[in-house]
């Protein structure tokens, strides 16, 4: 135990065979369960996991593969009915350091988080080494995800070091939460409309021989999608369904406004191509929306910001 409450940690892997054993063996004494989910991996990961031979170990192997997602969501499941109080995910392939296990820990047994997170991007040198192209990848990723989730303060959405506590996955509609590579980004998102306190902890990353299964352009469509839906999704729920709140007002009629100011801009401009000059009022007609309805987008932001839960 840590403070006095029960710590399970999930291990989803697949194809992790080399990897899994030493996530278990260098799992500290304050955790109380390993979840192993070997997710449909066709080498050996289950037995693997077993030969360690540590009693706080217990494999669940999906019959079909179900995404990283999928295999949280078993052991966050596994987690709550063994009587965790908080489940902390450690990928199969020993990329997270145990020894920052106490730090994700603290805000939530301490501070009353209910959430935390690895953050690798925490200083000037986080990047070094990183292609240009995947900075630039990170840094589209993180904003799109802090205006979808809601999540200003958070970066580094794809880090799967993560606390949570179990009276918080309890909460989540856990048979909603995306399976696969976006698990993360929808799992923020669905934790804000909770209203859940998440926390950044600053975590090196560590980089070892593993290789990545995930084909990134086979998931930018499918999260950039999730990315959409879940920003309405929150804010159906979140600011329209429970509770009224002048953001989705200036949100929808700032939407309607400069939707209307550029579908009238079009017009004009179409119909005063050549000699035809376009009148005053007709020009009017198309900026004062738009400009008007940019003001109120902005304001929806603005108070978007000031209700983070932090």
């Amino acid at each position: 135990m840590y403070a006095g409450q029960r710590i399970a940690v999930v291990v989803p892997a697949f194809h992790e065979e080399r990897h899994v054993g030493d996530v278990i063996r260098n799992a500290p004494s304050i955790v109380d369960h390993i979840v192993v989910v070997d997710d449909a991996s066709p080498d050996g990961t289950s037995e693997a996991a077993r030969a360690v031979g540590d009693p706080r170990v217990e494999v669940i192997r999906h019959e079909r593969n179900t995404g990283v997602g999928g295999a949280i969501l078993t052991g966050h499941q596994r987690a709550i009915e063994l009587g965790a109080d908080i489940a902390v995910v450690m990928a199969g392939d020993n990329q997270m350091d145990p020894d920052y296990l106490p730090a994700l820990l603290d805000p939530i047994v301490a501070d009353g988080y209910g959430f935390t997170k690895a953050n690798r991007f925490f200083s000037t040198s986080s990047f070094r080494g990183m292609p240009r192209y995947r900075i630039f990848g990170n840094v589209v990723l993180t904003f799109l995800t802090k205006v979808a989730s809601g999540y200003w303060h958070l970066v580094d959405p794809q880090n799967g070091y993560t606390a949570v506590r179990t009276d918080v996955l309890r909460r989540l509609p856990l048979d909603r939460v995306s399976r696969r590579y976006e698990f993360e980004n929808d799992l923020l998102i669905w934790l804000n409309i909770l209203d859940v306190r998440a926390l950044d902890v600053p975590v090196p990353a560590v980089y070892r021989d593993e290789v990545s299964h995930i084909r990134l352009r086979s998931v930018v469509f499918r999260l950039l999608r999730l990315l959409f839906c879940g920003f309405w999704r929150r804010v159906w729920l979140k600011y329209v369904l429970w509770s009224f709140s002048p953001i989705a007002l200036l949100l929808f009629v700032g939407s309607l406004l400069v939707t209307f100011g550029v579908l009238v801009g079009v017009w004009v401009l179409l119909n005063t191509l050549g000699p035809t000059t376009a009148t005053a009022g007709t020009v009017l007609l198309a900026v004062t929306p738009f400009l008007v309805g940019t003001q109120m987008l902005i304001q929806a932001l603005v108070l978007d910001i000031q209700a983070t839960p932090d």
